[in-house]
């Protein structure tokens, strides 16, 4: 029996090419996404003709199909572009150095040698962790991702080490089929190590928290975890209600937490009804709606702001913690 509600996909030629609309159902990603992308990081169409639209080729649509995959992982979308671009280029590099051990890092260089994760940019330390994942050595991982949770901070930790070898291992995984033995011991170490920060906060601002939550269906909180870690070092409280949260579930939490302001994560593409921006508002707290995550639409529920990396989240959410917005 035939799917009626399978997707239509266009073929992509050389000489026709795909409209912005074809692309995005392909990917599964709206239109204005595809635009940001292009004016944002250059990943967009590269065929054009006189008198009309651009279209995306071949090429362009491999670039897309990387970037989509990474973000969907947990990159942020500055660095799967630039992944994108340096695999189109043929610029993604793997160290052949024998394994002995981290090196110590340097301020913008590499640790070790990595055999089979490449990392883009990144500090020297992404390299270390990237080779802890390979090696499945979660204390590794864990100390690594301590040390500069101690030393740097969140945002700084999430931007120039994770970040880059979440993008490393997305890569190993597109290119081979492999690595998820590697991204799971990476995930709980990330985890981890950002709970901790997150639950060392002793004496938070005020006693109403923020409240954290993915949306229905969706199962990745990593971010998450990440903007709980980042507030906890402002002095902000959070309540981590997990994967697949539903919305009554949600408005039930802000009831009883009072918390003035959330924000709800979606990985997965989703429709613009799932969250009722209009009833979260005209609850007592009125909380401030902040989204996050590449799922959401390119038309956002009224009344809602989408945060596009760590630092804007946490900035935000912050300043709605401390009644400023």
């Amino acid at each position: 029996m035939s799917d009626s509600s399978a997707p239509f996909e266009v073929p992509v030629t050389p000489e026709v090419g795909l409209t912005v609309a074809a692309v995005a159902r392909r990917l599964g990603v709206a239109p204005a996404t595809l635009r940001t992308w292009d004016r944002r990081y250059g990943i967009g169409p590269s065929g054009h003709s006189a008198g009309a639209h651009r279209r995306y080729s071949v090429e362009d649509l491999m670039r897309l199909e990387i970037m989509r995959a990474l973000v969907f992982d947990g990159c942020s979308p500055a660095d799967a572009a630039r992944a994108a671009l340096e695999a189109d280029a043929g610029l993604a590099r793997e160290s052949v150095e024998p394994d002995r051990g981290v090196a110590a890092p340097t301020e913008r260089g590499r640790a070790g040698g990595g055999q089979v994760v490449p990392i883009h940019g990144g500090a020297a330390q992404a390299r270390g962790l990237s080779r802890a994942a390979l090696a499945l050595d979660s204390p590794a991982v864990r100390r690594i991702l301590k040390e500069s949770l101690n030393t740097r901070g969140t945002v700084w930790t999430w931007d120039n080490i994770i970040s880059p070898v979440l993008v490393g291992v997305g890569e190993r995984f597109q290119s081979t089929g492999q690595g998820i033995e590697l991204e799971h011991i990476l995930s709980e170490g990330v985890v981890g190590a950002l709970r901790e920060v997150a639950e060392s906060l002793v004496e938070p601002f005020g006693s109403r928290p923020i409240i954290l939550a993915a949306a229905p269906d969706e199962l990745h909180t990593l971010p998450l975890h990440a903007v709980a870690a980042g507030l906890a070092e402002r002095g902000v409280a959070t309540r981590m209600l997990g994967a697949r949260v539903p919305l009554d579930a949600l408005m039930s939490a802000v009831a009883r937490s009072g918390s003035p302001a959330v924000m709800v994560w979606a990985h997965d593409r989703i429709t613009g009804d799932y969250l009722d921006v209009h009833a979260l508002r005209k609850m007592k707290s009125a909380p401030a709606v902040v989204l996050g995550g590449p799922g959401w639409p390119g038309t956002l529920p009224d009344g809602a702001v989408l945060s596009h990396d760590l630092t804007e989240a946490v900035t935000r959410l912050s300043n709605a913690a401390r009644g400023f917005i």
